[in-house]
């Protein structure tokens, strides 16, 4: 939810011809047609190789959604929209017995732990990643290729670049949020005031009207505390953070934006402050 003020002072089949000859007034017997060609069946791909650290593959935005990829991995130093910045093995054993790889438990393990081991790869502190279009998105084998013995998962870091798109990166983005430069391409920006129709999220590195400027945190692992209580907690501090960025401190707009209580549930525990962009 998001507030706004204003301070004054995402059959084939096989086809067989069969051709009939004719002389003048003479029949001759019909050709036998030839029998089909057997179509060979198709050849299988092999499965992509396990992930490996490091890797960087071209991922559409639903592609980076999906629980599983069947991407090969693309040089880092061509154009791609993910990198691999963890690898590790799924803990597929509870209370002594298998659970399928595509399982609630399984799942969640891996959704605690990639988001977890972003902030180390990309650096920056945690206002500086939550300020930012960067995120994490991970990947587990598929059941057929759980039950082959693969017990692998993959974190990705990704840029978002709107609602439903990707930014393309080249080079890698180990450590980008420790430098001005990367801070500032891959910060959160707004195409309209957050309340606005038409708001949409996109890096700062492409046209935008609002920035995100601060981060109203909360008080963690406690349950949500309501909506209006969450609008309430970040009225002030929006304010005053919009007002040390304006231009003119007598007349300025700033917007708030709280979390939900599903996206406290899913883990944002914490809200954003907007002011307008210089």
């Amino acid at each position: 939810m998001t507030a706004w003020g204003n301070a004054a002072g995402r059959a084939l089949g096989g086809l067989v011809v069969v051709g009939l000859l004719a002389a003048g007034c003479t029949s001759e017997p019909e050709a036998e047609p030839k029998p089909a060609e057997p179509t060979p069946p198709p050849t299988a791909e092999p499965p992509p190789p396990p992930p490996e650290d490091g890797a960087c593959y071209r991922l559409g935005f639903e592609q980076a959604l999906a629980p599983t990829s069947q991407r090969r991995p693309v040089p880092c130093e061509r154009p791609h929209t993910a990198e691999t910045y963890a690898v590790g093995r799924l803990d597929t054993v509870v209370d002594g017995h298998l659970v399928a790889v595509d399982s609630d438990r399984v799942q969640a393990q891996v959704a605690e732990t990639c988001p977890a081991e972003l902030p180390a790869f990309v650096g920056g502190d945690a206002d500086a990643l939550r300020l930012s279009m960067l995120r994490a998105v991970w990947f587990t084998p598929t059941v057929e290729e759980s039950d082959a013995g693969e017990d692998w998962y993959r974190c990705d870091v990704v840029v978002v670049g709107g609602s439903s798109s990707l930014t393309e990166v080249t080079g890698s983005l180990e450590g980008v949020l420790d430098r001005q430069q990367g801070q500032e391409a891959y910060a959160m920006c707004g195409t309209a005031a957050p309340d606005a129709r038409g708001f949409e999220r996109v890096p700062c590195s492409e046209d935008h009207t609002w920035r995100a400027i601060d981060v109203v945190t909360f008080e963690a692992k406690v349950d949500y505390p309501g909506e209006a209580a969450a609008e309430e907690r970040g009225q002030v501090q929006c304010e005053n953070a919009a007002l040390d960025v304006a231009p003119d401190p007598l007349e300025f707009d700033w917007g708030y934006e709280w979390p939900t209580q599903e996206q406290w549930d899913m883990g944002q525990q914490f809200g954003r402050c907007w002011a307008p962009a210089d």
